[in-house]
Formats: C-alpha cells, sequence, structure tokens
C-alpha cells in the first residue's frame, strides 16, 4: 500500500477553533481526488488523574456541538510549541486545581486519521493534590468530582463516559492500574 500523493490544497475556513482544507491528492493508481476534506485542530491531550486517595478527577462540563453535559476526564489543547506531558501539567492545573507526584505517557492516539491529522497524547497521573484553585479560560464552566477507582471503573464499563478518546485513556489507565 503506498500513500496518496498531495497535488494541492486550498483552505476553506481558518479560525482557531475551526480549520476546513480541501485536498486534491493523487492516488496510487493514477485516480485523482479532488474534494478530499481534512478538518486541522491542534494536538491534544487527555490526563487520568488518580488522587493520592485513590480517587479519579472527573470533570462535567456542557459539550455545545453535541448538546450534552458530558461526564469526563481533564483535557485540552497544547499550545503552539508545548510539548505534550508540560501541556497535560498546565491544563489540570488549570481544570482542577491538582498537581500530581508521578506522570506517565500511556497512550497516543488519533481521533480520526480519515479527516483530521492531530494527535491525542494520554497521560496516566498519580498521587495528585489539590493545590490551588481553577483557573477556567473565559467560556469554560467545569464542574470537577472525585469518584472512587472501582466506582469509576463500573461508570467506564456502564458507558457513563461519552467523550471517545476519554474513554479509551480511561482503558489504558485502568489496565495500567491492573484494574482490568
Amino acid at each position: 500500500m503506498e500513500k496518496w500523493k498531495l497535488l494541492s490544497s486550498e483552505y476553506i475556513c481558518k479560525e482557531p477553533w475551526a480549520t476546513l482544507r480541501r485536498d486534491t491528492c493523487e492516488l496510487p493508481d493514477g485516480r485523482i481526488n479532488d474534494h478530499y476534506y481534512v478538518l486541522e485542530y491542534p494536538d491534544w491531550v487527555n490526563m487520568v488523574g488518580i488522587t493520592a486517595q485513590s480517587e479519579l478527577l472527573v470533570i462535567r462540563q456542557y459539550r455545545h456541538g453535541a448538546g450534552i453535559l458530558s461526564l469526563e476526564i481533564p483535557a485540552g489543547t497544547m499550545e503552539p510549541g508545548e510539548n505534550p506531558q508540560e501541556a497535560a501539567v498546565r491544563e489540570m492545573l488549570e481544570e482542577t486545581g491538582y498537581q500530581f507526584e508521578k506522570i506517565e505517557e500511556i497512550a497516543t492516539l488519533y481521533a480520526n486519521p480519515a479527516t483530521s491529522g492531530n494527535v491525542t497524547y494520554t497521560y496516566l497521573m498519580t498521587g495528585g493534590q489539590k493545590v490551588q484553585e481553577q483557573e477556567l479560560d473565559e467560556h469554560e464552566e467545569i464542574d470537577v468530582f472525585l469518584i472512587p477507582l472501582k466506582e469509576a471503573k463500573a461508570m467506564l464499563l456502564e458507558n457513563k463516559f461519552s467523550q471517545a478518546l476519554h474513554s479509551s485513556a480511561l482503558f489504558y489507565a485502568f489496565n495500567k492500574l491492573g484494574l482490568f
């Protein structure tokens, strides 16, 4: 199998949270696909935070795209030039006010490699302690909860976490922790 050859790209929309481009590509057999749409996003970080008391840090926030109040793990976008672990530490502190003793990358995933190229770096953070209040962005409203690990595992298996990359992160983390 060979990669497609990129012949040209044209931006249709270029905004901070929504960038759409149309690529024209030559397929290995010579056919031309002149309407291949790609969504560009910054890279993301997802964090599974476990407190020193063996509780999972969970957040709830409104997600307008789906129109739901979503139960999630803390997550966010990387700033230009920021490395993934720095972004994970920063986002966790901003969204929850927690810092962690140990931080380990446990997965690197793509949300949808067919239509976007951004990477999601997933971290397991353990030994968490609250050190400050939240420092939320202008339009963020985030509730923070602590859930015992056994209960969090049951919630995962009952499909209570609707964000696919967050569910994946939890499966990786719980496996790493020996809960599966």
